[in-house]
């Protein structure tokens, strides 16, 4: 039998019964879905992806990582240097969604085309 919890936030919850409804618990907005895209050709430093993102505050970023860390999306190295460096990579879990993000890419082209 499958388990139909996940940990959010380092709460373990129950999953919704809408597999769409569960797919946007874990990349609910449009931080964690930028972060996803910079993540995807590979492991990327914190300052790499807030200047990849652009408009996220430190703050915002950092909270956003460590959840998508929590739901086991992404891993996060800390290499004890001064001045540390922290690297994020997408686990299996997190690069199963590229056909999710690749379908989302498809479909903003073509509304940009229709729309510019």
């Amino acid at each position: 039998m499958e388990d139909s919890r996940m940990t959010v936030c380092g709460q373990v919850k129950e999953l919704p019964a809408c597999p769409v409804e569960t797919t946007l618990t874990l990349i609910s907005d449009k931080w964690k879905v930028l972060i996803l895209r910079d993540l995807m050709p590979g492991t990327k430093r914190f300052g790499e992806l807030k200047k990849s993102i652009g408009h996220v505050t430190q703050k915002v970023l950092t909270a956003k990582l460590r959840q998508m860390e929590e739901s086991g999306l992404l891993t996060r190295k800390v290499y004890a240097e001064v001045p540390p460096r922290v690297e994020y990579t997408l686990t299996e879990l997190g690069y199963s969604l590229k056909p999710v993000l690749d379908a989302m890419w498809v479909w903003g082209e073509e509304y940009q085309k229709k729309n510019a």
